[in-house]
This record gives structure tokens, C-alpha cells and sequence, in this order.
């Protein structure tokens, strides 16, 4: 393993890469998705968004979800044949998930009217086929991740996302009566080509004597990437099954946690498909910038925590000058995210009307759409801060304290439940975020405690990256205020040129919130330059 400066600089090299393709990737995508909300039904949407949805990322996660972290905390000198061994059990796993839940969807649960949404069994079983398809490219993907090659994880996902809406696109415009086949075939079509992505990179760097990435992976041939059975060494690593075991049933009730208002609303019929269908269009678009933004940083810097930082040792027994290096990038990660949380927060408040309406018409900018916006702007602020604090704190646990972790999310993921079906009896489908922001309120809280302890008998002070200074909290505050007074008499209802105009003043705020930060968070912005500088670097020399 190289030093902690050199992971450092891969992890970094990650995230801005992956930052700047996907935000490409997905401005295309957001355009296709906008044309698509034209031509559909709320009820369609609801049940695809929602209900299939809903079954393929179970499937998935409860399949991949702790096989991917057991093996991404490995170290340098672990037997990777067995590491792979174990990855290929994701395949049966997801068979089995995929057949039990796919029986309860179309069993257990209300059956959409055919009439107005055609074709639900079909959808069902595809989108069943589709997560099974899709665990087939695991071992390449946790390969390719744990040795960070770059780009590669972001091209062959943003590249799978654009043929998908392209396909749904065309199919919706030339074949609409299809229904429900329309966006099953789109699903399968993008799994299908993530996987090739990955399959025939490897194929084509392991045919490449003269690649230099070639050298760093601990396989010469594409046929030791299969399950392989000897009689010298046990078929998996069994430390890494156990810890994949504690994972798994951490993975079970975080995806409860994540998918929470889903389950909800598909088990308890809180709301019906039309307002599911309004509800899931504004939360993806609410949630765009934590895809965009937030969930490369975590995926990166976790495999960076993970292999600078030493399981079962506090900082005080880590390697000091490694202590030091994840202590500085925790440090501005979590100022990073802070910032990033708090201008979506104050800004998004008084443009969620504005974006609602060019991104949907009247069917999102009307009704609760506006609301439910505003309230995800919130939300996307404690998303940012949690994204990072469990970033460090799952790269950083022993096996026991994820296990003492499990009780914790338990009683989190039993108090959602009841939370989000008394909210929402009583506010409406806003009662789901107001949900989420409570227990991810709490994950905070778990994880912050967690960062306190482990640094508590060494010099470094991370969770001084959450204090701002008070002339930029001015800043935010009066921000804030200038664009609601905006939106009260500029928007939405006086034409474009009042539109402009409020576009205008918010642009205006948030350049002068922005300059105030760079001036004012010094220690971030050295980050900044210094990481995604050398990131450039290494992108030109290779």
C-alpha cells in the first residue's frame, strides 16, 4: 500500500473526476428525463419510481451492499481469488432475493388497474431480472475500485443512465401503449451495458502488456476473475465472510433508513400512485446534487479512510503521520460539506417553485410539489453532513463496534417506520422527508460521537470543520432573506422577465456568499487547490 499522500491523491483524483463527468452526464440526463415527465401519466410514474423501483434496489442491495464494503477494506496482501470467490455469492443471493421479493410484489401487494398502468407483472419479473443481471459484473467492479481507476465507474454508469432515458425516451414518444414493458426494457438495456462497460475494460487492459494499470492488478488473465476452487486455501477468506456478515445486517436496515419512505408507501398505502409518482419526481430531483456531488466524495475518500486508517485501533495507535493526513481531509470534507449543504438549503428555498415549474409545468410547480422542495433542501444540508461523518466512521470500526452499530440502526430504522406513517397521515407526503431529516439528525449525532472518541487522545480536532465563521453565517443569513422577498414579488406568476430578474438576484447573493467563504475558509480552499491541482496533474500524465 503506497503512503497516505499518495491514497490521498488517488481518492482525490477520483472525486473531481467523477464529479466533473457526471454533472456532464447528468445535465443530458436531466434534459431527456424532462421531455420523458411530458408524456406520462403520474400513476406510471409512481409504480416505476416507486413500486419497480423499489423492488430492483432491494434486490440489489441486500445482495451487493456489505459485500462491497468487506471488500473494499481489505489490505494490499490479501488473496484475491478468494476476495473474488466471495464476491461471486452476490449472484445466488440476488436470485433468491429477486424470486422472494418479486413474489410479494406481485402477491402480496396492490395490483395497479391494468387500464391504467398495463403490463405490471412483466415489469415486475424484468425489473427482477435486471438486479440478478446486473450482480454479474460485482467482482469487476470492487476489482476496478479497490485499484481506483479512474473515470471508469462514472463513464460506465453515467454512460448506462444516458442510453437508458434515451431508449425510455424513444419508446415513450414512438411506443406508448407498451406501458410498463417501456421502462423494464430501458432497465434491463442499462444494466446490461454497465456490465460490458466494466467486463471489456478488464478484458481490454488484460490484453495490454504495455498498460502500465495492468501491473497493479493481482490478476494476469480474465479467467482468474471466475470462481476458482483449489485444495490449498479455503474458497473465501473467512474473516472477510464474517465481517461481510456484520455488514449485511447493517446493510439490511440502513437500506430500510434509505428507502424507507418507499416501503411505506408501497406496504401501508399511505398515498395513492399519482401523488407516489409527484413525490419520487421531486425527491430524485432534490437529490440530484447529493448524486452529483456528495456521493462521489463519500465512495472515494471511504476507500481512502479505509486504507490509511488501521480497524481495531484508536488514532492514538494509527501510524501518526497517517492520523494527521485523514484528520486534515475529515477536517475539510466536512467544512466542504457544510458549505455545499447550507447554500443548497438557502438558496433552494426560494427557487424551488422556479425550478419545479421548468423542470415539470404545472403538475410539480402546483399543489404540494413547491413544498415538498423545500423541505428536501433541508434535507439535502443533513445528507451532506451524515455522507461524510459515516464515510470516515464505517472505514474507521472495528467488527464489534459495527455490530453495537446494528442495535443502533434498529431502533432508527423501527422508529422511521412509525415516524413516517405518523407524519404523513398528518402533513401529507412532506411527512416523509420530515422523517428522514429526524433520523438522519440522529445518524449524525452516532457519527459525530463516534469521530469525538476516536480522536479524543490526539492532537487533531476534525469536527472543527463544522463551525463556520460569523461573518459567513451573515452572509447565508441575509442571502436568504433578499431571495425570499425576491420570490414574493418576482416569482412565478408576473412572466419570464420577472423570472430573470429573480434569477438575477439570486445569482448576485450567491456570488457574494461565495466570495465571502473563499475569503473567509482559508484552510478549505488550500485543500481545494492543492487535491484537485494534483488531481489535474495526474489526469495529464496519464
Amino acid at each position: 500500500m503506497g503512503s497516505s499522500q499518495e491514497v490521498l491523491g488517488q481518492a482525490a483524483r477520483l472525486a473531481s473526476s467523477g464529479l466533473l463527468l457526471q454533472v456532464l452526464f447528468r445535465l443530458i440526463t436531466f434534459v431527456l428525463n424532462a421531455f420523458i415527465l411530458r408524456f406520462l401519466s403520474k400513476e406510471i410514474v409512481g409504480i416505476v419510481n416507486v413500486r419497480l423501483t423499489l423492488l430492483y434496489s432491494t434486490t440489489i442491495f441486500l445482495a451487493r451492499e456489505a459485500f462491497r464494503r468487506a471488500c473494499l477494506s481489505g489490505g494490499a496482501q490479501r488473496d484475491w481469488s478468494q476476495t473474488l470467490n466471495l464476491l461471486w455469492l452476490t449472484v445466488p443471493l440476488g436470485v433468491f432475493w429477486s424470486l422472494l421479493l418479486g413474489w410479494v410484489w406481485l402477491r402480496l401487494l396492490e395490483v395497479p388497474d391494468p387500464n391504467v398502468v398495463p403490463y405490471y407483472g412483466a415489469g415486475v419479473v424484468l425489473f427482477g431480472l435486471s438486479a440478478v443481471l446486473e450482480l454479474l459484473g460485482e467482482p469487476f467492479w470492487v476489482l476496478a475500485q479497490a485499484h481506483m481507476f479512474v473515470k471508469l465507474k462514472v463513464l460506465a454508469e453515467s454512460l448506462s443512465v444516458i442510453l437508458r432515458s434515451a431508449l425510455t425516451a424513444s419508446l415513450v414518444l414512438w411506443l406508448p401503449h407498451w406501458g410498463l414493458y417501456i421502462f423494464s426494457l430501458a432497465q434491463l438495456f442499462y444494466t446490461t451495458v454497465l456490465v460490458l462497460c466494466y467486463v471489456i475494460y478488464l478484458i481490454k487492459l488484460l490484453r495490454s502488456p504495455e498498460s502500465v494499470k495492468q501491473l497493479t492488478l493481482p490478476v494476469s488473465k480474465i479467467t482468474q476473475l471466475l470462481p476458482s476452487i483449489t485444495r490449498s486455501r479455503a474458497f473465501v477468506n473467512w474473516e472477510e465472510a464474517k465481517l461481510t456478515w456484520s455488514f449485511f445486517k447493517q446493510s439490511f436496515l440502513k437500506q430500510i433508513l434509505t428507502e424507507g419512505e418507499r416501503y411505506v408507501m408501497t406496504f401501508l398505502n399511505v398515498l395513492n400512485f399519482g401523488d407516489q409518482g409527484v413525490y419520487d419526481i421531486v425527491n430524485n430531483l432534490g437529490s440530484l446534487v447529493a448524486r452529483l456531488i456528495f456521493q462521489p466524495i463519500e465512495e472515494s475518500f471511504y476507500i481512502f479512510f479505509a486504507k490509511v486508517l488501521e480497524r481495531e485501533k484508536d488514532a492514538t495507535h494509527q501510524k501518526q503521520e497517517d492520523i494527521a493526513v485523514a484528520a486534515a481531509v475529515l477536517e475539510s470534507l466536512l467544512k466542504l460539506a457544510l458549505l455545499t449543504g447550507l447554500t443548497i438549503t438557502v438558496f433552494g428555498f426560494a427557487y424551488s417553485q422556479l425550478a419545479l415549474d421548468i423542470y415539470g409545468g404545472a403538475m410539480l410547480s402546483s399543489g404540494s410539489g413547491p413544498v415538498l422542495m423545500r423541505s428536501y433542501c433541508l434535507y439535502v444540508l443533513l445528507l451532506a453532513i451524515n455522507g461524510v461523518t459515516e464515510c470516515f466512521t464505517f472505514a474507521a470500526m472495528s467488527k464489534e463496534e459495527v455490530d453495537r452499530y446494528n442495535f443502533t440502526m434498529l431502533a432508527l430504522s423501527s422508529s422511521f417506520l412509525v415516524l413516517s406513517y405518523l407524519l404523513t397521515s398528518w402533513c401529507g407526503s412532506v411527512g416523509f422527508i420530515l422523517a428522514n431529516c429526524f433520523n438522519m439528525g440522529i445518524r449524525i449525532t452516532q457519527s459525530l460521537y463516534f469521530i469525538h472518541h476516536y480522536f479524543q487522545r490526539s492532537p487533531h480536532r476534525p469536527l472543527a470543520g463544522l463551525h463556520l465563521s460569523p461573518v459567513l453565517l451573515g452572509a447565508f443569513v441575509l442571502s436568504g432573506g433578499i431571495t425570499s422577498v425576491s420570490e414574493a414579488f418576482l416569482c412565478c406568476e408576473q412572466g419570464w422577465p420577472a423570472r430573470l430578474a429573480h434569477i438575477a438576484v439570486g445569482t448576485i447573493c450567491l456570488g457574494v456568499t461565495l466570495g465571502t467563504a473563499f475569503f473567509t475558509e482559508t484552510k478549505l480552499i488550500h485543500f481545494l487547490r492543492t487535491q484537485l491541482g494534483r488531481s489535474r496533474l495526474n489526469d495529464k500524465m496519464t
